[in-house]
């Protein structure tokens, strides 16, 4: 019986989410392998696994891969590095909040890709205007999730701090930021999620390699196998990068855990 809330085991969460795979490649190979889809618009899941190892084997898609992590992480670690502590600042101080939110909230609206003419014109075509696009889909977002986070630190606790003696500077060290920090990682694991999203769009920008180049590539030529084989890979590292920055929160922060 399904009760809201309730936590189901490591093993039950495991085999359920393996579960929903192995339906989902059922489904895949049912409708291909009956013909219910023609191949030209989507290729079997064998098919595509072959194509994905001649990929490997003939192309040097390994390099793709360490090239688009590379311009994922790059774009994701600068937005967090200027991100995390502006939204700190615009969660602790009201004046500071009120000074950059208008703007924050503006341009958090306006699509990564919208830049690209623009960031073609100041960074040229090279690493730095592709780590921009995803910049700029990352930075504007966390910001304001992390401000929401630390301004909603329990009043009282401030308060007790003031009352023992603290200082603002304290209070910000002491108080907001242990007490934001595992939900201020939880939004880093999320905004990282949402950086990969972008990397499409950014290997648009003249790239030579990458997986998105390869998937634009493949679509020139209708490949689907190549191109079902490059979002696979996109989701697997996706998959694998969560699982360890929720694994590292977790034992930074084990007193977060329900």
């Amino acid at each position: 019986m399904l009760r809201p809330l309730i936590p189901v085991g490591r093993g039950t969460k495991i085999a359920l989410g393996v579960a929903f795979f192995v339906l989902f490649v059922g489904v895949w190979a049912a409708a291909t392998y009956g013909q219910w889809v023609t191949p030209l618009f989507l290729r079997d899941p064998w098919k595509t696994l072959l194509t994905g190892f001649d990929l490997f084997a003939s192309h040097g898609f390994h390099v793709d891969i360490g090239i688009t992590v590379w311009r994922v992480v790059g774009g994701f670690v600068v937005a967090a590095a200027i991100g995390v502590p502006l939204g700190i600042l615009m969660g602790a101080y009201k004046p500071i909040e009120a000074f950059f939110e208008p703007f924050i909230s503006f341009a958090r609206y306006l699509p990564a890709s919208a830049f690209i003419p623009l960031l073609i014109l100041w960074a040229g075509l090279g690493e730095r205007s592709k780590m921009a696009v995803i910049f700029i889909g990352a930075f504007f977002p966390l910001v304001l999730m992390v401000a929401v986070i630390v301004s909603s630190t329990r009043r009282d606790l401030v308060e007790a701090a003031y009352t023992l003696g603290a200082t603002p500077g304290g209070v910000v060290r002491r108080v907001l930021l242990p007490a934001s920090a595992p939900q201020i990682a939880e939004s880093l694991r999320l905004v990282l999620g949402w950086a990969w999203t972008y990397v499409i769009v950014a290997e648009y920008i003249a790239a030579e390699r990458g997986i998105g180049k390869m998937i634009i590539d493949s679509q020139a030529l209708a490949a689907t196998d190549q191109i079902i084989f490059g979002i696979v890979v996109i989701g697997i590292i996706g998959l694998v990068s969560d699982y360890l920055f929720k694994t590292v929160n977790q034992k930074l922060f084990p007193w977060s855990l329900a």
